[in-house]
């Protein structure tokens, strides 16, 4: 890897053993990307011995809460932002994770640039705030911030195991979790974040992902478990959505773009949770006249904008120039905020149209 030099090791593993508590962090609304990677540092981390907490911004959606592990402890700032302030507040070591600017934290974006911590970034997104961090391992030639950090964590480690006596228990059936309490390993984790992030070897995949999951699978990571988790373990509710969403709620221009807007009260009438709509934005990809997807979803003063494109149509110029956001060439988000991009959220529409039609001309 590009970014996994040496001398980047050498610091990494010098300022874990002179750090007493660390905080470890991600972006807004985590994906199983951000969950999967902090939640593989933060095991890696107890491991050697060190008291570390994950602070995230949000609670994590209910079909990625089998990611997490009994043995690591969360901090969510949107049900306790007093203690995870002072988790942060108190922390002599920051890693963030799956998050190039501390403006993707939101909430905790003010204690972030108040701590007075060492950190380190962790990321695999365009355009990285280095000046933030004394040290930055960052490349876009990487499937996940879950496969960055198995390179990381396989060269500050040698052998990939917990201890210098305790080999990593990489094997782990994630259907009897609920039943035996076992932790979920950190190979499963990091696994399961590279699955997540290139919509299961989908996009963004390179040589080293494919290395990564060989190695993680010949280990003993079960990923049919894993597939079965993420896949195939979703309510009825989120099925019916997708089927209304793509009938019903499936919008397609002459241009090559498609959007789709999930509105609060669509929300409201399938019951929709959190993460539920995951995976909607890249169906109608599958249409070969179409180039470029957005999917709209309501939220409060604003609508969350997700972008997926083919190879040779940028959806990151796409949400940088019209959704105040970014991330990679095919697949990229923002917002659409509702007050000063539009007046109201019934005018989203015509605001996505005249942007895809605008871009594309």
């Amino acid at each position: 890897m590009e970014q996994v030099h040496q001398e980047n090791i050498q610091a990494f593993r010098s300022m874990i053993r002179q750090a007493s508590r660390m905080a470890v962090v991600a972006h807004t609304h985590p994906d199983g990307d951000a969950l999967g990677s902090c939640t593989a540092l933060s095991l890696w981390l107890a491991g050697k011995g060190k008291k570390v907490t994950c602070v995230l911004p949000d609670t994590p959606a209910d079909n990625l809460q089998f990611i997490l592990s009994p043995d690591v402890r969360y901090l969510y700032f949107d049900t306790d932002a007093s203690a995870a302030e002072a988790a942060i507040r108190e922390a002599d070591l920051v890693v963030q994770l799956d998050c190039n600017h501390f403006s993707r934290t939101e909430g905790l974006e003010p204690f972030l640039k108040a701590s007075t911590a060492r950190k380190i970034l962790i990321d695999h997104h365009l355009n990285p705030d280095r000046e933030s961090f004394e040290l930055v391992f960052s490349t876009p030639e990487v499937s996940s911030a879950s496969e960055l950090l198995y390179w990381v964590l396989k060269a500050a480690d040698g052998d990939f195991s917990t201890s210098p006596s305790a080999p990593l228990e990489m094997t782990e059936d994630l259907s009897c979790r609920a039943q035996s309490r076992h932790l979920i390993s950190i190979g499963t984790a990091l696994l399961t974040g590279m699955t997540t992030d290139t919509n299961n070897f989908a996009n963004s995949v390179f040589p080293s992902t494919f290395r990564m999951a060989s190695e993680l699978i010949a280990a003993g990571v079960n990923r049919d478990a894993l597939l079965e988790q993420l896949y195939n373990s979703c309510r009825e509710n989120r099925v019916r959505l997708m089927g209304f969403m793509q009938y019903e709620g499936l919008k397609i221009l002459p241009e090559g773009a498609a959007y789709m807007i999930l509105t609060k009260d669509i929300m409201t009438r399938f019951n929709l949770r959190e993460g539920e709509s995951e995976g909607l934005v890249n169906v109608p990809l599958t249409i070969g006249t179409v180039k470029l997807s957005v999917l709209l979803k309501e939220d409060e003063g604003h609508f969350r904008v997700s972008v997926r494109s083919k190879k040779g149509t940028s959806a990151q110029q796409l949400a940088a120039r019209f959704f105040h956001g970014g991330g990679h060439e095919n697949a990229s988000g923002g917002k659409l905020h509702i007050g000063t991009d539009i007046s109201r959220a019934d005018a989203a529409e015509a605001y996505v149209v005249d942007a895809l039609k605008t871009f594309l001309a």
